[in-house]
C-alpha cells in the first residue's frame, strides 16, 4: 500500500467512525507512521509503506474507531508551537487554551522578571509555554494529581523550561497562596455534571477530575478568586479559561472580588474563552 492509498483508506475509516476532523487526523496519522513532514508526504506519496508502518497504521485506526484520543495514541501533542507529552491521566492540550496564553503574553510583555502561578496545571502546557516565552520569568505550577505531575515534569525538561517548577498541591487548601505573583492563570475544571453526559467520546477517556466542577461549573473559579486574590500584586492579573456561556458569570465573580479592567477574549471559534481582570 502506498502512502497515498493509506491516506485515503484512513480518511474513509475515520469518517465511518464518526470522527469530524477525519481529513486532518488522516494527515497526522500518515505523518506519524512515516516520520515525514507534510511536504515529504506530498513528495513521496507513491512510496510503499513498510510492514511495520502498515501494522502501526492498522493499530492506530483500530484505537480511533473506539474513539481513543489521537493525542494519547501519539503520546504527545502540539501546543503554542511546541510539543508536550500527554497520555491517560492528563487533560489533552487544546487549541482553545492558546487564547488564554495570548492574553497572558500580552500582559507579560510589559512585566519583566514576572512571578507567574499556574493553578490546576495538568500537563503544564500553559505555565511551561509562558516560562519559555518569557525566559526571565519565574513560573510556579500547582497540580493535585500525580499522573499529571509526571507529565508536567517531563514537559518542563522537554521544552527547556528551567525557570518553571511543578508542585503537588490543592488549590482549595490555598497552596502557595502565601506568595505574591504578577500573574495567576488557570484552566480549571469547568464542565457541569449534566454536560459530562454529553461530552465527546474522546473526552470520556480523559480524567473527570480535570473536567468536572460543581456549583454549575463555577466551583474552581470561585475558590481560586477567593483563595488567591491576595496572592496577586497590585496591578497584577488573574486570567481564567472559560467554558461555553460561562464568561459573563466569571466576569461577575471577578467584579464582586474587586477586580477591574475585566476583559473577555474569544477563541478562533468565536467562543468567549479567556476572562481576565486586574487587581
Amino acid at each position: 500500500m502506498t502512502i497515498f492509498e493509506a491516506y485515503n483508506s484512513a480518511k474513509k475509516q475515520l469518517e465511518s467512525a464518526g470522527i469530524e476532523d477525519y481529513v486532518f487526523e488522516a494527515k497526522q496519522i500518515i505523518k506519524h507512521i512515516t516520520g515525514f513532514t507534510s511536504a515529504q508526504v506530498l513528495s513521496f506519496y507513491n512510496r510503499e509503506l513498510t510492514e511495520f508502518q502498515l501494522n502501526n497504521l492498522t493499530a492506530i485506526l483500530h484505537q480511533r474507531q473506539i474513539r481513543y484520543p489521537l493525542q494519547y495514541i501519539f503520546g504527545e501533542w502540539d501546543f503554542y508551537r511546541r510539543s508536550f507529552y500527554v497520555g491517560p491521566g492528563v487533560l489533552v492540550p487544546r487549541a482553545d487554551t492558546e487564547t488564554v496564553v495570548d492574553v497572558c503574553a500580552e500582559y507579560l510583555k510589559d512585566r519583566p522578571s514576572a512571578e507567574i502561578l499556574d493553578l490546576c496545571a495538568g500537563s503544564g502546557c500553559i505555565g511551561i509555554t509562558l516560562a519559555v516565552e518569557f525566559a526571565d520569568s519565574d513560573v510556579s505550577m500547582v497540580e493535585k494529581y500525580d499522573e499529571a505531575i509526571r507529565y508536567a515534569v517531563k514537559n518542563i525538561e522537554r521544552n527547556g523550561a528551567g525557570n518553571a517548577e511543578i508542585y503537588k498541591g490543592d488549590i482549595f487548601e490555598r497552596y502557595l497562596a502565601d506568595r505574591k505573583f504578577d500573574l495567576i492563570v488557570s484552566n480549571p475544571p469547568y464542565v457541569t455534571e449534566n454536560e459530562m453526559n454529553t461530552v465527546s467520546p474522546e473526552t470520556r477517556f480523559e480524567p473527570e477530575t480535570a473536567l468536572e466542577a460543581g456549583d454549575g461549573g463555577m466551583e474552581f473559579y470561585k475558590a481560586i478568586t477567593e483563595n488567591y486574590k491576595n496572592s496577586i500584586k497590585d496591578g497584577g492579573m488573574l486570567c481564567f479559561e472559560a467554558g461555553v456561556n460561562q464568561s459573563k458569570i466569571i466576569c461577575g465573580i471577578l467584579a464582586d472580588a474587586g477586580f477591574h479592567d475585566i476583559k473577555v477574549k474569544k477563541d478562533l471559534c468565536g467562543i468567549e474563552r479567556a476572562v481576565s481582570g486586574i487587581k
